[in-house]
């Protein structure tokens, strides 16, 4: 349970860290948002909280140095300062180095900790010794979770003698948190004999607090002497130890010593309800039963709004659980698959019924499933600004990072497998495409570039943007470099679109000198090669003097998708449906037509198709008449002749195994209803297979 607790702690901690460096960055644009400034501080709090609750002691120590210094911040005494922002990001870094080692027992690097807490005190002129004296009194206070107190205020006879409003004092303890109030009044007397300057009330207060009980009794604190005061905590509202069954009515009266516990006996003995009867007999009066009562209700309501706001938190599931739950979700989409081909092929109306209830459940099942694993792609967003900030330092460049969308979610595999090319494309936008400050000044631009980064939702796919408004891509010496290259003939007429494409060849670079941060071309192919795999597309758009942008275009996620089922022969292929424009007919006075060369003529315009009977050899003569499946890569309409289309089908992925992993123009490969196995075609792939063979 211990580990389960330190394991929780972690992963909150990770999500802090990520957080606070977020927070950071936009604190140094606008040091003086003290709503950043409190985000910052309580990243720190709950961290040092935590850790120290949960036995990282050494994070607790370190964390508090930081966490004072933006205490002061927090209350004015200190300015958000460039070296402020700087070392509290090595701090969050050190911090994240702690947590790894925290399993594998590494020793915390004590120099890089001293050099920052160094730094962090010379800023504020802070004295170590007040820190330390301090910080005992803040983890207690971290720790604290609310307590619920009884309290008996009876005021003296003659308090208002004294100028006091007992009410006065009864709402000051109202302030301190979740209050109820029951006036007892047994006391008055009769009106001949009330004497209109004296108190004949007290009250029994249930309060529940994380002030603890000297805030209380500071509300008391001119009255004390001269009323009767009882405060007693009765339950503590522990995040892990919460009791289940509070106390009794009976138990609670015996407790408060309203009553003894033979006359409770003796009452319970009558087989009535217990308040009923205590009040029939003389036994209490109802003012002391109605507190009582007060009481129970009050725990009650304090327990469920704690339940009801824990219910409505998230709850921390490790990643291999959720890879476990969408795998075994794949598997009951291809049972599905087979029961509803079953219940086709024996025209049972009962089972026809039963397969149709199975698959709206299935649908359902697995559209929650991926859901639950989507993820918000802002903190990625994040890292890449903290990214820029370092690049431009290390370049002497004075670059800032703007992003949209970093609400758009994405499954979290595609968001881990896309961090690598993301990082790499900011790199050399940064690297390659800001010019420098003079540079800027005299093409008449602002010293200031910037790198803007975007999401958003397009159909079942995220379109991702970079772009910068830098120098934009040189074509002349693209082409230049092609002809070198041998890549395009000399004289060659390319599009825009074409010439850029030329970026992504291996080892392709207009880059005079190569730079330890990047080249642009250099690693491009690394890209592209990562971006199909996650079955998306990239494009480039380029106005020299002006900037460059870059479209990636990714599928929502990668472990179901919707495509279309084809077959050649006996064979059945899957082409994702995502890339697919239309269906066409191929006849033969159509192949005749265009004499040898592999062109369709659809509503008047030329396209290209690649043969899949032929380019994958299967044995067999065509139909007389075949589909064309006219797809769309990088904005390019690309037919593939196949014999029939089935239609859309819902496409569990699996991955080829080793043996299969270099296969050409196929992507993975999926279990029909039947039982049958359907390859995956990489589309992307086998469109750059057919223009290379040209």
């Amino acid at each position: 349970m211990i580990d389960q607790h330190r394991q929780a702690f972690k992963e909150e901690a990770y999500e802090l860290l990520a957080e606070l460096e977020s927070s950071l960055l936009e604190l140094e644009e606008r040091p003086d948002d003290q709503d950043l400034i409190g985000r910052v501080f309580r990243a720190m709090h709950t961290i040092k909280g935590s850790g120290s609750m949960f036995g990282f002691d050494d994070i607790a120590s370190f964390t508090h140095e930081v966490e004072t210094i933006f205490d002061m911040v927090r209350n004015g005494k200190l300015q958000v300062t460039g070296r402020l922002v700087n070392l509290t990001l090595a701090a969050r870094d050190l911090i994240r180095a702690m947590l790894d080692a925290a399993d594998s027992g590494e020793a915390t690097d004590l120099q890089a900790s001293a050099e920052i807490i160094v730094g962090l005190r010379e800023l504020a002129g802070f004295q170590g010794q007040v820190a330390a004296a301090a910080q005992k009194e803040e983890v207690h206070e971290a720790q604290k979770d609310s307590v619920t107190y009884r309290i008996r205020f009876a005021p003296a006879r003659e308090i208002f003698v004294s100028g006091t409003n007992p009410l006065t004092l009864i709402a000051e303890l109202r302030e301190l948190g979740a209050c109820t109030v029951v006036a007892q009044t047994a006391g008055f007397p009769c009106l001949e004999e009330m004497n209109p300057e004296s108190c004949y009330v007290y009250w029994d207060v249930i309060l529940t607090t994380d002030q603890g009980e000297n805030a209380i009794r500071d509300v008391f604190i001119f009255v004390e002497d001269d009323c009767e005061l009882k405060i007693e905590p009765i339950a503590e509202h522990n995040r892990y130890e919460e009791q289940q069954d509070y106390k009794r009515l009976g138990e609670i009266l015996v407790e408060r010593g309203d009553i003894t516990s033979d006359d409770m006996r003796a009452v319970l003995s009558q087989q009535k309800r217990f308040g009923e009867l205590a009040i029939s007999q003389g036994i209490l009066h109802e003012g002391k039963v109605q507190a009582a009562l007060a009481e129970q209700q009050h725990i009650k309501e304090v327990r469920q709004e704690k339940q009801v706001a824990e219910a409505s938190s998230s709850i921390r599931v490790p990643a291999e659980r959720l890879d476990l739950l969408v795998n075994l979700v794949g598997e009951m989409v291809t049972v599905q698959a087979r029961l509803s081909q079953t219940a086709a092929q024996r025209a049972d109306s009962e089972l026809m019924a039963i397969a149709e209830e199975v698959e709206r459940l299935t649908a359902e099942l697995r559209d929650s499933a991926l859901n639950i694993r989507m993820l918000p792609i802002g903190s990625t967003f994040s890292k890449f600004k903290r990214l820029v900030r370092d690049l431009s330092a290390e370049l002497g460049k004075q670059i800032e990072m703007t992003t949209e969308g970093a609400e758009t979610e994405l499954d979290k595999t595609v968001i881990e497998k896309l961090n690598d090319p993301l990082v790499h494309l900011i790199r050399n936008s940064i690297d390659h495409g800001i010019e420098r400050p003079e540079a800027r000044v005299e093409a008449g631009k602002p010293e200031r570039g910037t790198v803007h980064l975007s999401a958003v939702h397009s159909g079942d796919s995220v379109l991702i943007t970079i772009a910068d408004d830098g120098a934009g891509l040189d074509k002349e010496a693209i082409r230049t470099k092609g002809i070198e290259r041998g890549i395009i003939p000399a004289g060659a007429e390319l599009s825009d679109k074409e010439l850029f494409n030329l970026i992504f060849a291996p080892g392709f670079s207009t880059a005079k000198t190569i730079s330890s941060v990047s080249g642009r071309g250099v690693g491009m192919d690394v890209v592209k090669r990562a971006i199909e795999a996650l079955r998306g597309s990239i494009d480039i758009t380029s106005v020299r003097g002006e900037g460059t942008r870059i479209t990636v275009k990714i599928p929502l996620t990668l472990a179901i998708i919707e495509s279309l089922l084809v077959k050649i022969g006996k064979d059945s292929f899957m082409m994702p449906l995502a890339l697919v424009d239309e269906c066409v007919e191929l006849t033969r006075e159509d192949v005749a037509a265009a004499h040898g060369r592999n062109l369709a003529h659809v509503r008047d315009q030329l396209v290209p198709y690649i043969p899949l009977r032929e380019h994958f050899a299967i044995p067999g003569a065509p139909p007389e008449i075949e589909q064309i499946v006219i797809t769309q890569v990088n904005g390019v309409r690309v037919g593939f002749v196949v014999d029939h289309v089935i239609g859309e089908h819902q496409t569990v992925i699996k991955s080829l195994g080793r043996a299969y992993k270099d296969t050409e123009g196929i992507s993975g490969a999926t279990i029909l209803g039947d039982g049958t196995v359907a390859l995956i075609l990489d589309i992307p792939q086998l469109v750059q297979a057919a223009e290379a063979a040209q």
